[in-house]
């Protein structure tokens, strides 16, 4: 049932999750093939805005072509004696929660990454204008939020508007971001969850710490804070941190509590630093995506918005779908850009020593925060091609990790033929093998009821006499 009469579409929580396929598509707001899209959340005095003001710039829903994206632009203001700015990250969120409550509107990401769709049937059905939309989000934010006191919503299609707002967005997001870079993992008192992305990822958990944003790099630990203050019972909550098991991988028993408790059993454990054994899940929304390359053992990484396949042969949007949903896959993490920036980046994994490949802008929106030794030593998308070609730039660049092909081809040299007929096996990817016989002309090996974490599995024959 709608939560609306005056609304020509059904507004409410079972809309929750809603895919909008291209063809089904009206119009597309931001999305892949727009580059300046943003949602921002400002907190400003009671004096200085308009509540229930909805203003747009640029074309209305009702005047754009059917079938075409436009550059895309929410700028939510907010007024309240309660209202603090810390606050503003945790109201801009809401963004993606609210229009999704919305029948034939899908909105996903979040920030600089927003992709939205509003889909032929809605609009048929009079869905045509962003005054509804103002009209929902004024509604629920002052029935979810009753500290908002004031609230004025505007949209922006023109794209000169769009552009010149999108610098602003950007500075007031990297001022929120630099806020906790001082802060430690171990010094804080408590981390904070979130779970609004649990109607595309029912068992994604986000683990918000100083050290570790959200994968949506929407939410710092201080907006899990400032959240979980106002409304305990929300989706951004409290988590208490608990013993720490394992400080280099980042377990703690607190965390390991709340996300059992939130997926409903399916994880029941999370390390915060290393993409392998049990790596925080990945929701939808995650700005980038850390992949193992098993050619050299090094990690790439990728954003949503990079165009064509990485090294590996593969976009963006193959490996999000592999890993995306609230899974644990061994060799993916979804990581956010501040993540990049974080001492505690893949940490059990070797950190930036084990980075190989990364976008050409990506590096150098971080390039302050990787390794002086490392910085030049990282492939892009201008330097190679391939993984051959890959191979060749780590090692004339002697990459950290080529130090780590030299130990293992020295330990294979040295190996007698009689330990060479061995299985020799190395922590790093985790296929389950159970029951699955590996046969050769000469003998047979059958694993039952294992799983082998394996990056080489090297089966030599011995030489014999007169053979």
């Amino acid at each position: 049932m709608s939560m609306f009469d005056d609304i020509p579409v059904e507004v409410g929580v079972i809309y929750e999750g809603e895919r909008i396929r291209w063809s089904d598509t009206q119009v597309e707001l931001g999305g892949p093939r727009e580059t300046h899209k943003f949602e921002l959340v400002k907190v400003r005095g009671l004096n200085e805005i308009e509540d229930g003001v909805v203003n747009i710039i640029g074309k209305d829903l009702g005047n754009m072509e059917s079938g075409r994206s436009y550059p895309f632009g929410i700028l939510i203001e907010v007024a309240g004696k309660e209202v603090e700015q810390d606050l503003e990250g945790v109201i801009e969120r809401r963004i993606h929660e609210y229009i999704n409550f919305i029948e034939g509107f899908m909105h996903l990401n979040q920030r600089y990454d927003i992709h939205l769709r509003l889909s032929k049937k809605a609009f048929e059905k009079g869905f045509n204008s962003f005054s509804l939309v103002g009209k929902i989000l004024e509604r629920l934010y002052k029935s979810e939020m009753p500290f908002i006191e004031k609230i004025q919503i505007t949209f922006m299609t023109d794209p000169e508007k769009v552009a010149n707002t999108f610098v602003e967005a950007e500075a007031t997001y990297e001022a929120r971001d630099a806020k906790a870079r001082g802060m430690k993992d171990e010094e804080a008192d408590a981390f904070y969850g979130c779970t609004l992305c649990q109607s595309f990822a029912p068992t994604h958990c986000c683990v918000i710490t100083p050290q570790r944003y959200s994968n949506c790099g929407a939410i710092s630990w201080f907006d899990g804070r400032a959240a979980a203050r106002i409304d305990p019972k929300g989706p951004l909550f409290t988590i208490e941190k608990g013993e720490c098991v394992d400080p280099w991988r980042g377990e703690y028993t607190g965390a390991n509590e709340v996300v059992k408790e939130k997926s409903l059993g399916a994880i029941e454990r999370v390390w915060f630093y290393t993409a392998f054994g049990y790596p925080h899940t990945s929701c939808g929304c995650f700005e980038g995506l850390a992949f193992y390359i098993p050619e050299v053992d090094g990690f790439g990484l990728v954003y949503r918005d990079f165009k064509g396949a990485t090294i590996n042969g593969l976009p963006f949007a193959t490996m999000a779908d592999s890993t995306a949903g609230g899974r644990q896959v061994d060799g993916f993490h979804g990581v956010s850009i501040e993540y990049l920036r974080s001492p505690k980046l893949l940490q059990a994994d070797g950190g930036w020593n084990r980075i190989v490949w990364m976008p050409s802008n990506i590096r150098d929106r971080v390039k302050d925060f990787i390794p002086i030794d490392v910085v030049d030593k990282i492939a892009t998308e201008k330097d190679v091609e391939n993984i051959p070609q890959l191979k060749d730039f780590l090692t004339s660049k002697n990459h950290p990790v080529v130090e780590k092909w030299v130990a293992e081809e020295e330990v294979v040299e040295e190996a007698t033929p009689q330990e060479a007929a061995e299985v020799v096996l190395q922590q790093t990817l985790s296929p389950s093998l159970s029951g699955l016989p590996l046969t050769t002309s000469s003998f047979t090996i059958i694993l039952k009821d294992a799983k082998i974490v394996a990056k080489k599995l090297i089966i030599r024959r011995e030489k014999r006499e007169g053979t």
